[in-house]
């Protein structure tokens, strides 16, 4: 095991009791192949689920796993032709059994630390779906809500208004800008524990994975 992987498996171990005390579920896997196995075991036939926007789950391989399962509903915002249909996919998502999605970062003690620009993936994560598989790889780990909230403004937010072609003051110099014009980080949510214990599952990868 390279000296990376084995810090990596010794934080998750910290990250883990985090999880653990908060009510969230937990778990570790130590490549991309392993986590997505473990996602698709968590989604049983006959279920209904969606996502919400994210590279890790198209750098994993599960955003292709959903949609190739014929056994499950997936309410998929692509395959959406008006903007009257992705509100209705985006609403449908909201009520499903399974939501997907990553984090922006996650502190050493557990905590969830998201930023969002609709909202409709933060909304999920708060309330709605019967359950919320998180997948995030072990360069989203931060020290403390503080450091994460700033990796999210000043590197996963950047990253991803590039990514959409957004011309915000941080897709142009790479650093935040505090703006309000066009932004993606309209909502901030610390997420402290799980109200209901295990509903949102988390499972740290032994990589780096997204922005």
């Amino acid at each position: 095991m390279s000296i990376k992987k084995d810090y990596y498996k010794k934080l998750a171990d910290t990250v883990l009791k985090g999880f653990c005390k908060r009510h969230i579920e937990g778990y570790y896997c130590d490549s991309v192949k392993e986590a997505k196995e473990v996602a698709m075991s968590l989604v049983p036939s006959g279920t209904t689920a969606s996502f919400g926007g994210s590279v890790t789950l198209e750098e994993t391989g599960v955003l292709d796993a959903l949609r190739s399962r014929k056994d499950i509903v997936l309410y998929d915002r692509a395959k959406a032709t008006s903007p009257e249909e992705t509100k209705k996919i985006f609403h449908d998502a909201l009520s499903c059994d399974y939501y997907f999605m990553s984090s922006n970062a996650i502190t050493a003690d557990g905590e969830l630390v998201n930023i969002d620009g609709n909202g409709n993936r933060v909304a999920a994560l708060i309330y709605g779906p019967e359950n919320v598989i998180i997948l995030a790889g072990m360069n989203k780990i931060s020290a403390n809500v503080e450091e994460a909230i700033s990796r999210v403004r000043n590197l996963s937010s950047p990253m991803n208004c590039i990514r959409l072609n957004k011309t915000t003051p941080c897709a142009l110099n790479g650093r935040c800008g505090n703006c309000l014009s066009d932004t993606i980080c309209d909502q901030i949510v610390i997420t402290r524990a799980s109200r209901v214990p295990n509903r949102i599952k988390v499972i740290l990868i032994g990589e780096e994975l997204g922005f």
